[in-house]
């Protein structure tokens, strides 16, 4: 299984009044997660969008642990976490300086052409994603 690792350094514009990230800046952070996922599997959302396919959020969901505050250093740690050719599940670990789980999240993927937002299958349009995928997915 692999797992990918981005380093973000938390700055001022992702808090909010406590002095604690906002909320909303986990998910920009996934999608961080996803993009280096995907990057270290070889391949780029770019050239999907250009074959005009779109993988859009279906559903989201993320649980806060510990608080992040500006300044400090976190780990976004991400992985498929389940993917049947169709859908994807990519599963996250915000992880703080001390290396204790900040937050946990996952989201779900579809494939869509992007003219008609018609799902398509991973599987049959982009083989070497989807063997990539399998290969790399976490055990059930």
């Amino acid at each position: 299984m692999l797992i990918a690792e981005n380093e973000i350094e938390v700055r001022y514009a992702e808090t909010d009044q406590m002095g604690v990230v906002y909320h909303a800046n986990y998910l920009v952070w996934m999608e961080l997660g996803r993009t280096k996922l995907i990057n270290d599997l070889g391949f780029y959302y770019a050239d999907m969008e250009a074959d005009g396919i779109l993988s859009p959020v279906m559903d989201i969901q993320a649980s806060y642990k510990i608080p992040v505050r500006y300044g400090d250093k976190v780990k976004i740690k991400t992985w498929i976490e389940k993917y049947d050719g169709l859908r994807v599940i990519y599963g996250y670990e915000i992880i703080n300086g001390e290396n204790e789980v900040s937050a946990t999240g996952q989201s779900s993927h579809v494939c869509v052409k992007r003219d008609t937002f018609r799902p398509i299958s991973i599987k049959r349009m982009f083989p070497d994603w989807h063997e990539a995928y399998e290969q790399n997915k976490k055990p059930d």
